[in-house]
């Protein structure tokens, strides 16, 4: 039976009133070692028993299949249950995973990390006593620390593999289980696949060993030497005249980013005091996303008393950088740099600091990013490389010197870090603001710069989150079967559907759609993507105006506007979202 047959079978009783469900959860019970995961689904157990409703929906949703582990490794709600992240889940993962690497030969440690969310630390140790039971070599991280961190203790110690607890940006009931292979990059197919089927190969619970001892604790050594090259990422005696608010959004990167900062010779940045230490219960922020609507509030306010150069955020486990700039015209007088700004800001300084480095001379942004990146690269003489979404792919492009992503993701020193880095991508940020503060310019001006030199490259997002995932399945059908002639007014003049795949990237559940210019437009895109951490089907657009001289950008910036709240509501309606 399919996990929604068989959800849809145990809500309404199934043809046993639900005993068969109650069964599977009563064997679960029997192997989970964690006495509060146990409590919980035992109180709902008893509900179930008297033939509760509530309780066997509930059941039917914890037992409806399991977690299903990718290419983002394992992401989900805390809770009882294979659909819920838990130590049963991790143990079984941990197990799939160290005889995954024994199978391989691993012969370096596993080195995990975790971050501060709520049985973060109790899925690291479960980790490393899975590792060590098997026999492996494995390391566990002194502290809570920034996913960076882990991502560079890997190549650092010469791991076999890297495990880091967190799940980012996600909302505070969930957690998750990011699984990195040794040359420091996020798996990616088929080791997932291969993984995953060893996950599923795993037995009883107690038949998996947990050593009690025998695994490495690791001191501060690999924190200093992470903030020893994150330091090296700015020029030595270059402009350090900078004012900076930052908040880590409750989350992990409050101790490294300040000793960062320090260590690069940049003043200490001023602190959000209601968002500085870490909670998993993220008590100030409806989602701890430097996105979201309202997040960014609390270090807004914090500005208009200090009145920095820039704010700079991170999300919880400090893997992406957010930065926002003075503007009289924003609500709060600071406005919020799209990821794709900052990438083409970032790109614009490293080529002035000195571009390529020896073997490494291309850019690289996923698919769902701007393209101004690609003419950035190509003025400069460099190579440009698409990859699909996510680090895990652009980490691997060959020769890399930077890449990023439009999610706030920055990856700035691949040879050290081969994921993104929020740590290292807000040194350069603030770098590159006292550089031009020192020439009585900021980065609005550079913006507007880039927009001269190259078009305005506007981009924005429609996202849709769902209850039901057959609603995003439904609606790339309905596209698949009935793609748009015509979007904003503009011609579609490409529709290509990733799914089938292309010489230069891997087949992926996404569509492309090319849009003509006309008028003041040059061109238009639109790509739209079931999102792989969260329940969202989620759209990208681009629209790129010509700019023929500084006088012309606010008619530009207009342009551009208009065109995107059109594709907005003309791509929802063929969606049908």
């Amino acid at each position: 039976m399919d996990p929604d047959a068989e959800r849809r079978a145990a809500m309404a009783g199934g043809t046993d009133d639900g005993r068969g469900l109650i069964e599977r959860a009563r064997a679960w019970l029997a192997e989970d070692p964690d006495p509060r995961t146990r409590a919980e689904l035992t109180a709902v157990l008893d509900a179930a028993d008297t033939g509760d409703a509530a309780a066997l929906a509930d059941l039917a949703d914890r037992f409806a299949g399991t977690l299903q582990f990718g290419t983002a490794g394992l992401r989900g709600e805390l809770g009882a249950g294979p659909m819920r992240m838990n130590r049963v889940v991790v143990i079984r993962a941990a197990a799939g995973l160290a005889a995954y690497l024994r199978e391989k030969g691993a012969e370096g440690p596993v080195v995990v990390g975790y971050d501060a969310r709520h049985n973060s630390y109790d899925f690291a140790r479960d980790t490393v006593a899975v590792m060590t039971g098997a026999g492996l070599s494995a390391a566990l991280l002194p502290s809570p620390l920034p996913t960076p961190v882990l991502a560079f203790a890997i190549r650092h110690l010469g791991a076999s593999a890297g495990v880091m607890v967190t799940a980012s940006h996600n909302p505070p009931q969930d957690n998750g289980y990011k699984v990195y292979l040794g040359d420091g990059s996020q798996i990616v197919p088929p080791a997932d696949a291969e993984i995953a089927a060893h996950i599923a190969a795993v037995g009883p619970l107690a038949d998996v060993p947990l050593a009690t001892s025998g695994w490495r604790m690791l001191g501060p050594e690999v924190t200093e030497a992470y903030l020893d090259r994150a330091a090296g990422v700015v020029a030595p005696g270059g402009a350090r005249d900078v004012s900076v608010v930052y908040t880590p959004m409750h989350g992990v990167g409050l101790r490294t980013a300040m000793a960062a900062f320090a260590r690069a010779g940049f003043p200490a940045p001023t602190p959000v005091a209601e968002q500085a230490e870490p909670d998993p219960d993220f008590p100030t922020v409806a989602f701890p996303n430097p996105e979201e609507p309202g997040a960014m509030d609390l270090a807004f306010k914090c500005a208009q008393s200090v009145g920095p150069d820039v704010v700079i955020a991170n999300d919880p486990d400090a893997d992406r950088c957010a930065v926002a700039v003075p503007d009289r015209d924003a609500p709060a007088g600071w406005r919020m740099l799209r990821g794709d700004e900052l990438g083409a800001l970032l790109a614009v300084h490293l080529v002035r600091t000195g571009g390529a480095v020896a073997g490494r001379d291309t850019f690289a942004a996923s698919i769902v990013s701007s393209s101004l990146l690609s003419k950035i690269a190509a003025r400069a003489g460099l190579a440009y490389r698409d990859t699909l979404t996510g680090f895990k792919w652009i980490a691997r492009v060959e020769g890399l010197r930077y890449g990023y992503e439009e999610a706030l993701g920055y990856c700035v020193d691949p040879a050290g870090v081969r994921d993104k880095d929020g740590m290292t991508a807000a040194l350069l940020v603030a770098e590159l603001a006292a550089t031009l503060k020192r020439d009585s310019r900021t980065l609005s001006d550079l913006l507007d710069d880039i927009a001269l030199d190259h078009g305005l490259h506007a981009t924005d997002q429609l996202s849709a989150r769902v209850a039901d995932l057959s609603l995003i399945a439904d609606a790339m059908a309905r596209l698949r079967e009935r793609p748009p002639a015509a979007l904003a007014g503009l011609a579609v003049a490409s529709a290509e559907d990733l799914a089938e795949g292309s010489a230069d990237l891997p087949p992926t559940d996404g569509l492309r759609y090319r849009l003509a210019g006309a008028g003041a437009v040059e061109s238009a895109r639109v790509i739209v993507r079931p999102s792989g951490t969260e329940p969202k089907l989620k759209c990208y657009l681009e629209v790129v105006v010509p700019v023929a001289s500084a006088a012309g950008l606010g008619a530009a910036r207009r342009t551009a506007d208009e065109v995107l709240a059109a594709l907005k509501t003309d791509f929802a309606a063929a969606a049908g979202i």
